[in-house]
């Protein structure tokens, strides 16, 4: 069993990237009302060429950015203006697959020496002394 190709660092097709504007507060004052300045980036991961587990760790990244047919939303609407808007929604997919591209580490399990365990119950136990210390002393008849 051969391993998929590693993801390559190529830009976006532009076939599987969709673009909505649509009306944004924030920003503007009342051109916002008017003018359609938001950008709703619609990105078609169930088409994306990528690598099954890069898939599975974009679907757990978009969360809640994930529609029922398998496409991550991005919403822009910080910026006034379409443009700055549209740069930051492709800028933030980016990112976002950028970091599902990177696989995980291995942890390797560890278990602590026989010195940290030393060390761990004479800690306990003199933490234990300080504490029996701190009660009423005992009366001496």
């Amino acid at each position: 069993m051969s391993a998929p190709p590693p993801f390559d660092e190529a830009p976006l097709d532009e076939a599987l990237i969709s673009e909505r504007f649509v009306r944004a507060g924030g920003p503007g004052g009342q051109n916002v009302n008017k003018v359609e300045t938001g950008v709703q980036l619609r990105f078609d991961l169930a088409a994306a060429r990528f690598p099954e587990a890069m898939k599975r760790r974009l679907r757990t990244l978009a969360g809640s950015r994930l529609t029922d047919d398998g496409a991550v939303l991005v919403r822009a609407y910080r910026f006034r203006t379409q443009e700055a808007n549209r740069e930051d929604a492709r800028a933030r997919l980016s990112s976002l697959i950028e970091e599902a591209a990177k696989a995980p580490k291995h942890r390797r399990p560890t278990r602590p020496s026989r010195a940290a365990r030393a060390r761990r119950t004479d800690a306990k136990t003199s933490r234990g002394k300080v504490k029996a210390m701190r009660g009423r002393p005992a009366r001496d008849d």
